[in-house]
């Protein structure tokens, strides 16, 4: 039996894959492939398993990509999540060898690295965005100063390419009304026009405070219009 070649991909870290779902690549049935590493450390991450570039869940790509060619005509699209995918120079080569495949390639993001994903626009079929603040309010999220500018900048690649494209915000406790308005009336003007409001679990929060605190306040997304969105969803359970 012929050894399988090596592939540039080959180097992809992943930390785990989800083999069907209906809900990660919307109206297509996809699988999702969870990247390793990830340059940022918000506090509500709910996959801090994903973090370290270096613990991965010991699946390579040659794994994935063998399950990809069985699942050829049953499955219509791969995701690549995390974790932050951009953070690897391998994934380019992972979405081509997909898409070579005949499968949608869609993409979830945090934006961390804009010049990377310019370079990944072509591959690209469909996006889920977290844009988390405003960007000087990044870093009481992210940890990481600039953060903010980086993500934004994502978002103006993504809007000038025309790749369909969901933006998503998680709101924090502690946020106000007023917060979440002027966040979204922003996003809106920029050209945004599908947004989801996330609810922020609690429960699995990489920064422990957020469990022990205040639950966040009901009424957070009472200034947010929806005609400013052609589409305006939530998720998540509000409390």
């Amino acid at each position: 039996m012929a050894q399988p070649q090596p592939s540039d991909a080959d180097p992809l870290r992943i930390g785990g894959l989800t083999r069907l779902t209906s809900i990660d690549y919307p109206g297509e049935l996809a699988a999702v492939v969870f990247c390793q590493g990830c340059p940022w450390r918000c506090r509500y991450c709910q996959n801090g398993d994903l973090l370290d570039d270096d613990s991965g869940g010991g699946i390579s790509w040659s794994e994935v990509r063998g399950f990809l060619e069985h699942r050829v005509g049953l499955l219509d699209g791969v995701v690549f999540s995390g974790g932050e995918p951009t953070a690897q120079r391998a994934l380019a080569a992972a979405m081509r060898e997909a898409r070579s495949l005949g499968y949608k390639i869609g993409l979830h993001t945090g934006g961390a690295y804009p010049q990377r994903l310019s370079q990944l626009l072509p591959l690209l079929d469909w996006v889920g965005l977290d844009i988390k603040a405003l960007p000087e309010d990044y870093p009481s999220v992210t940890g990481v100063p600039g953060s903010g500018e980086q993500a934004w900048e994502s978002l103006r690649l993504l809007l000038a390419a025309g790749i369909p494209l969901e933006v998503r915000t998680t709101l924090m406790p502690g946020w106000t009304p007023d917060l979440v308005g002027e966040l979204a009336k922003t996003l809106a003007d920029a050209g945004v026009s599908n947004y989801c409001l996330q609810a922020c679990d609690r429960d699995h929060t990489l920064d422990p405070r957020l469990a022990a605190g205040q639950p966040a306040r009901t009424g957070l997304t009472a200034q947010v219009r929806p005609e400013w969105f052609s589409s305006l969803s939530s998720r998540g359970t509000w409390l």
